[in-house]
């Protein structure tokens, strides 16, 4: 039977530990959170760890082995499915009682929902019998919330066997997809994240497992996390010409969100979902063209309407106020709560040292650096161990790191085989080459800032779990890197799991910062910011530059009339600070729009 949370948000996948045994912590209590499995080492670390504390027989699965890394992601899933389960199995069985997690389950529930609704009946219920009655009525109804993989669909290395031939089907995403496809985990989420990978998409169909057993219910649901409706539709159709469904379409925006950002043509979160909410009936038809005749042709089980699909939205959402104003007037069927979990250690992992950094963090402190060897923006915390680290090693002259992980490894400028940007070895060809090319010290300072800028993620985001849990991970290299998003300074405080369901239901308010700007407008200023820096670093635009950045801020100014003509009207407490925002922001535009088209040679 087909379950689903009695909560109204998610926790999202953050870096590669950060959330790695949230599942374990939290699914208990009802709550859907999403764990990384691209990295097979710290999920054996983690294998190891929960099966002692378990107390079940650890077997290493070791390198050595044939097709380890998807039997690692497997196993360590299985493992935590039975953890889970067992965990429900005690929360069923305790009582009603001040302070046990079965209370705690009801009390941390939306206000609105059902169960809610009973559990406040039978706690004003002096009758006996009655109140037995609805006891047992409660406890049938407990569910666990779902666990959710999440797999960066361009980390994609290729590897090799003994005699250094590719393996077949043996990539990473490949191995990872096979590795949860095979998993016992059932009520399940695999959610896509980064774009299109068609290779990965194409592999997909070699797995039952994400087949329908009947109408709109899955024992594992497809997840696409995308940045604009076009993306949505382009996805959602190339999977559904495969007869695969894609039952959720997890929208995050491009700059206001943790880890690496991909910034739209300028397209706000506010009118994006506007078109989703629109175009939502029109998706699910368009996508069931095609599936249908897929799964006819493939002789599986014919559907006569679409499979529901939810439209959901995380990024830089920070109050009671803006999650029911996302959820009521865009009509999207959940949120996700991910930077103020960091805070949480009752649903995340992050090491004390980190975590206090994060309480600490101004404004400043959050960075879209260039430190992601995929030379992509990455939402970066400053003054974490990694980037001492980074430091020491340039003030040394011995930049980069050693490249133990290999996950992230793709540049062959200077090797056959692909390397990574933030290793030693890159770093040193990279830097001795730009010596050679007489370069105006200006223009050889900035690309040695460049190379330099590149950290090590693939250890720097697993530290944190390996470091809470003191178990061992890499030798000698403790540095822990992480990626909140922007919305981070706006929490301050190490806050419980019931805190943060409170404030996320407008039970209470964890927010102590009283000039914070809406989720809109934070976005907004973010974009702003980003074309601002665009502009500045070329010192001679083209023509086409010179389009997309008048086509950029054509969409903000769109962007920023839906938010006067539409938003005002729905609710909002600071109505008149909102417009004032928006009113200054969309000067500022205007000033960029300035720029002469016939300057251009």
């Amino acid at each position: 039977m087909q379950v689903a949370s009695p909560h109204t948000f998610h926790i999202p996948v953050m870096g590669i530990s950060y959330t790695i045994d949230s599942p374990i912590k939290v699914a208990c209590f009802g709550i859907n959170s999403a764990i990384s499995i691209i990295e097979d080492n710290i999920l054996e670390v983690m294998r190891k760890y929960y099966y002692q504390q378990n107390n079940e027989t650890y077997v290493p699965i070791t390198t050595k082995e044939e097709d380890y890394r998807a039997r690692r992601i497997t196993d360590y899933l299985n493992l935590m499915q039975r953890i889970v389960s067992s965990k429900m199995e005690k929360l069923k069985a305790s009582t009603f009682e001040a302070g046990s997690d079965l209370v705690k389950y009801f009390e941390m529930l939306p206000d609105t929902s059902m169960l809610k609704e009973k559990y406040n009946e039978w706690l004003f219920t002096s009758n006996s019998d009655k109140k037995g009655l609805l006891e047992k009525f409660l406890i049938k109804l407990v569910v666990p919330g779902s666990v959710e993989v999440n797999i960066m669909t361009k980390v994609d290395k290729e590897n090799l066997d003994k005699n250094k031939d590719i393996i077949e089907n043996g990539s990473d995403a490949l191995t990872a997809l096979k590795g949860y496809a095979k998993s016992k985990l059932t009520n399940s989420s695999l959610i896509l994240s980064a774009g299109m990978n068609p290779r990965l998409y194409n592999y997909m169909e070699n797995f039952s497992s994400f087949d329908a057993y009947r109408w709109g219910c899955f024992h594992k649901k497809v997840v696409i996390k995308v940045s604009d409706y076009r993306s949505a539709l382009i996805q959602g159709k190339y999977l559904a010409k495969k007869g695969i469904w894609v039952s959720e379409f997890r929208i995050e925006s491009g700059l206001n969100c943790g880890g690496h950002v991909f910034a739209t043509q300028g397209l706000l979160m506010g009118p994006i979902l506007q078109e989703f909410k629109d175009k939502k009936q029109e998706l699910q038809n368009s996508l069931f063209e095609l599936y249908k005749p897929a799964i006819i042709a493939k002789g599986k089980p014919s559907f006569s309407q679409p499979h529901p699909i939810k439209i959901t939205v995380q990024g830089g959402i920070g109050t009671h106020e803006e999650d029911s104003l996302l959820r009521e007037f865009y009509e999207v069927d959940g949120t996700g709560w991910g930077t103020p979990f960091l805070l949480c250690p009752e649903a995340t992992t992050v090491d004390e040292n980190t975590l206090e950094l994060l309480c600490q963090s101004k404004e400043n402190d959050i960075v879209r650096s260039n430190a992601s060897p995929l030379g992509v923006q990455f939402n970066y915390l400053r003054g974490t161990t990694a980037e001492r680290e980074r430091f020491s090693r340039i003030a040394k002259d011995k930049p980069g790191s050693p490249c133990t992980e290999k996950l992230l490894v793709s540049n062959t400028e200077f090797t056959k085989e692909p390397i990574c940007t933030a290793s030693s070895k890159y770093q040193k060809l990279k830097l001795e080459q730009l010596e050679t090319l007489n370069l105006s010290k200006e223009e050889l300072e900035q690309q040695r800032e460049d190379v330099l800028g590149k950290e090590c993620l693939c250890v720097g985001l697993s530290n944190s779990a390996a470091i809470n849990y003191e178990v061992p991970f890499i030798k000698k290299l403790t540095a822990v890197t992480i990626c909140p998003g922007p919305n981070i300074v706006n929490f301050s405080k190490v806050t419980s799991l019931r805190e943060m369901t409170d404030h996320i239901y407008g039970r209470k308010n964890i927010i102590q910062q009283s000039n914070r700007p809406s989720i809109f407008v934070a976005e907004l200023r973010l974009y702003i910011d980003f074309l601002k820096k665009e502009i500045a670093k070329t010192n001679f635009p083209t023509l086409r530059e010179l389009k997309n950045w008048q086509n950029f801020s054509n969409n903000l100014l769109e962007g920023i009339d839906h938010y006067l003509q539409s938003i005002p009207n729905y609710f909002l407490s600071e109505v008149a600070q909102f417009k004032s925002d928006l009113l200054k922001s969309q000067s500022e535009v205007l000033e960029l729009q300035k720029i002469d088209l016939q300057t251009v040679p």
